[in-house]
């Protein structure tokens, strides 16, 4: 914490310092961003700086077919400190005409990643050698392998040419839009987002691969896998359930001005609830928020409701409703978000705040309760938009499955 503190205290002292910008400003355009990760990785990712037409600078960062904008960036002198539009990580550092280099910082985890990025190019990977086999298809996979809880995963992966698009879904979701190469026999893929860095290598034949997966500097996980098209992960609906002895789903949390939220509230009385367990700093959980904000404004009905469990490893309360209020400002949540939990994300913790649980395997879970107050289904983990044909299936599914309950 003491090193996060002293960096943190360097870029705002130049910041506070500084009456004027300088001439030298960082170039528009494409440029690749490398966190330094485990054994000697590389973790890259493309953005693009443009200016408004007001002068201000603004990114867009990419991984594969997603488009992240960000316009909080503070340029003072030779600093850049930028904000990410929901997560609490930013990237500071210093920078010339063509390189940035800095520190990307997440510090209610105290963790410190360095980046330099380059202005100009736009691979992520550098290749070496031709392509030697096609990735493309499904892939069963083990992750954490040399531990004592490995976990599984269907890889889906797109191949043109030596470029590869895709994502690994678990039992828990998706790992996101992840982009990279196939060089001669290695693969390589990575993601940023603002909350994440994933990084994976692997030496991959027709029928096998095995790699590493890199989270930041401070996580690596083994793994390997083989051709399955006809893999699937268990049903998600499965995995969590309420306990026998149990005869129903309970929560009383405060929302950000301290009222205690219950499910026997007025406002859910007779009417179907969505129950959302989640945590502000978790990109499954922003695409599940997203996906229920725009299924309330297309499918108006007094019938519903939503209310979410937030359990934040903000350091304190008063962060951690910072980081719920950011979140319903930026994406336009009108349903409550209220707080089960701060000062850590985990799920053993999590599991004691919703004990008629037999566990809380993924943030996020949704329950679904019927007007009658009954629990209907659990689901488990959210495979979002980078899991393609899964998340076309997931949205008929749950309209119908919703639409079944608001008939009754």
């Amino acid at each position: 914490m003491r090193k996060i503190g002293y960096l943190v205290g360097m870029f705002l002292m130049l910041l506070s310092c500084a009456e004027s910008k300088t001439d030298v400003q960082p170039k528009e355009g494409i440029w690749v961003a490398e966190l330094e990760v485990m054994d000697e990785e590389i973790l890259p990712f493309n953005f693009k700086l443009s200016k408004t037409e007001e002068g201000e600078y603004q990114m867009e960062m990419y991984n594969a077919e997603e488009v992240i904008p960000v316009s909080d960036i503070q340029i003072t002198k030779d600093s850049i400190v930028v904000r990410m539009e929901i997560f609490e990580g930013y990237l500071a550092g210093t920078f010339t005409e063509t390189e940035i280099n800095g520190n990307f910082i997440k510090e209610s985890l105290d963790r410190v990643v360095p980046f330099r990025a380059i202005y100009g190019k736009e691979e992520r990977f550098e290749i070496k050698a031709a392509s030697k086999t096609n990735i493309s298809g499904i892939w069963e996979t083990i992750f954490d392998t040399q531990s004592e809880s490995p976990y599984i995963a269907k890889g889906i992966f797109k191949q043109v040419g030596d470029k590869v698009t895709g994502t690994f879904r678990t039992t828990t979701g998706d790992y996101r839009f992840l982009e990279g190469r196939m060089d001669g026999d290695s693969l390589r893929l990575s993601a940023f987002d603002g909350a994440h860095a994933f990084l994976f290598t692997a030496k991959v034949t027709d029928s096998t691969y095995n790699g590493a997966f890199y989270s930041g500097n401070h996580s690596k996980e083994i793994f390997e896998g083989k051709r399955n098209e006809a893999f699937e992960l268990p049903d998600e609906d499965s995995l969590t359930f309420i306990k026998e002895g149990y005869d129903a789903f309970e929560f009383s949390f405060p929302d950000a001005d301290g009222k205690i939220i219950s499910l026997k509230d007025d406002q859910f009385k007779d009417k179907v609830v969505l129950v959302q367990i989640m945590g502000t700093w978790c990109p499954n959980c922003l695409d599940e928020t997203k996906y229920y904000v725009q299924y309330l404004k297309d499918n108006p009905n007094k019938d519903i409701a939503v209310v979410a469990l937030a359990f934040e490893y903000a350091k304190t309360k008063a962060l951690a409703f910072k980081a719920i209020n950011r979140l319903k400002e930026r994406i336009g949540v009108e349903y409550p978000i209220l707080l089960a939990q701060f000062g850590t994300s985990d799920k053993e913790k999590a599991q004691e705040k919703l004990p008629m649980l037999n566990h809380v395997l993924s943030y996020p879970t949704t329950i679904f309760v019927d007007k009658k107050g009954e629990v209907r289904k659990i689901h488990t983990g959210f495979n979002g938009p980078a899991t393609g044909d899964k998340f076309v299936v997931f949205q008929k599914e749950f309209k119908e499955f919703v639409d079944g309950l608001l008939a009754e």
